[in-house]
């Protein structure tokens, strides 16, 4: 099995992903972290304490980290994922305690333990690994690879329809702390950014049989999504938004999910138009060789995606 961190701030859609994860019986989950992102750090450690109790997975370790971005004030998320952040399912306060370590640090000593071994799947700002990087760069040369719901690079119209930051054109993950983004993306770091491309595509659509499945099981995720998806279409938003980061684990489990190619993409940390924006350099002449080569997610097998999302969450 792969070994993996899961970096992210729950949300929802990082809920799902964790449970994703830990269903799939394909991935040797070593350790979540948590930081700020979709709400604030204490929410969203509690948070994934709640998914791993709702699994029995209490054995995994949650470090909690970066309660801010690297060099700027944490923005306010406007979209909700609930009170709760977990779409109003109101999950069991955990028992389970948080780490003595603090999430940079267990990304450095879990990298350090199994060197060329650990993914990481970034599900949130990139705040965490890039301190760590900052800290610890000897770490850059040992993880096998990062995995980012990260950026939004114009492959197609989704990349701009459904921007998710506070800019015109930023995806929310960088937009949050574009300064950590530029340093993981420029680290040289293998590196896969999985950009609103393809991770917020409406044809991720539940059917009328996937809903009367999840209705219909007693599996405690299963309600879990069903009332993700309640809460979402109930404010007018499509049910994709319930599942955004499960791509992202995805990806880690299958390559083959994802089509990928290479490009060249700088961080956007100055203007106020545009900050967070991942710029995408795709001219035949003239690139500015200087900007970091990166994979970049360009479409989905959507359909494999979604069938497998459901299966894992009814098993």
């Amino acid at each position: 099995m792969k070994k993996v961190i899961i970096d992210c701030d729950p949300g929802m859609d990082d809920s799902m992903a964790i449970v994703m994860a830990l269903k799939s019986g394909l991935l040797d989950v070593k350790a979540i972290t948590t930081l700020n992102g979709n709400y604030p750090v204490e929410l969203t450690s509690t948070n994934a304490r709640k998914v791993l109790e709702m699994l029995n997975r209490t054995e995994i370790p949650v470090a909690k980290g970066m309660g801010n971005p690297m060099v700027r004030k944490a923005p306010s998320d406007p979209f909700s994922h609930g009170e709760d952040g977990q779409a109003e399912n109101h999950l069991p306060a955990p028992k389970m305690p948080l780490s003595e370590k603090h999430a940079v640090e267990m990304i450095i000593d879990t990298v350090n333990e199994f060197p060329g071994e650990i993914s990481i799947a970034c599900l949130g700002p990139l705040s965490n690994l890039a301190m760590a990087m900052v800290k610890e760069p000897s770490i850059i040369g040992k993880i096998k690879e990062v995995v980012a719901i990260s950026g939004s690079f114009g492959t197609n119209d989704y990349a701009f329809l459904n921007a998710t930051g506070d800019t015109p054109q930023s995806e929310w993950n960088v937009y949050v702390d574009p300064e950590a983004a530029k340093i993981v993306y420029e680290s040289g770091v293998p590196f896969v950014a999985l950009g609103l491309d393809v991770a917020t595509h409406f044809e991720v659509d539940f059917s009328e049989e996937d809903i009367q499945a999840l209705e219909n099981s007693p599996r405690p995720e299963a309600k879990f999504l069903r009332q993700a998806i309640r809460f979402v279409t109930g404010r007018g938003y499509d049910p994709y938004c319930t599942i955004i980061d499960c791509m992202a684990v995805a990806y880690v489990m299958d390559p083959s999910f994802v089509e990928t190619f290479q490009g060249r993409v700088g961080v956007e940390t100055l203007s106020p138009l545009t900050l967070g924006m991942t710029v995408l350099d795709r001219r035949h002449h003239h690139v500015w060789e200087q900007l970091p080569m990166i994979t970049i997610g360009k479409s989905a097998d959507y359909g494999r995606f979604l069938k497998t999302i459901v299966e894992y969450v009814l098993k």
